[in-house]
């Protein structure tokens, strides 16, 4: 399996549009090779560097999506209707939805995880990602992961 943006590459820089010196909208994200036996997709976006890479102290989590259906093969950019079925967690601004890079120190890298789950999960009500990967366990049929950097400018 594999994720892709068409806005970055693998271990390449984050364009500030998806950031939260820009827009603040999420980028493209494309996937490919969906293992057979596939029943949902997860994604979550997070950064373990927070808040100084020098000095991590946490991972900051961006962006959580379950339940994405096995047929989809990306999100577009700026996405506003997820795929049919996807249901959200939170994030650490305690929000559902996107929220983009903001570091307050240093460049950062953004793990952007996909998972192939042998299941459709249960509805998890808006789960932190801790609650949704405890779920996941088991059901883990294949990974990807696209790492995307950023540094805040000036």
């Amino acid at each position: 399996m594999h994720i892709t943006s068409s806005a970055f590459t693998n271990q390449g820089a984050i364009p500030v549009l998806y950031t939260c010196e820009g827009r603040d909208v999420s980028p493209p994200m494309a996937w490919s090779d969906v293992p057979p036996g596939t029943k949902s997709l997860v994604l979550i976006v997070d950064d373990p560097d927070a808040p100084d890479p020098a000095a991590p102290k946490m991972t900051w989590v961006h962006w959580v999506l379950y339940n994405l259906p096995p047929t989809a093969n990306g999100l577009p950019e700026r996405v506003k209707t997820l795929p049919e079925g996807t249901r959200e967690g939170v994030n650490d601004w305690k929000r559902t939805g996107y929220g983009g890079p903001c570091p307050p120190i240093g460049r950062h890298r953004y793990f952007h995880k996909l998972y192939a789950l042998d299941t459709l999960l249960p509805d998890l009500k808006q789960p932190a990602k801790s609650k949704l990967e405890e779920a996941m366990k088991g059901h883990i049929l294949s990974e990807a992961q696209l790492i995307g950097t950023y540094q805040k400018g000036g």
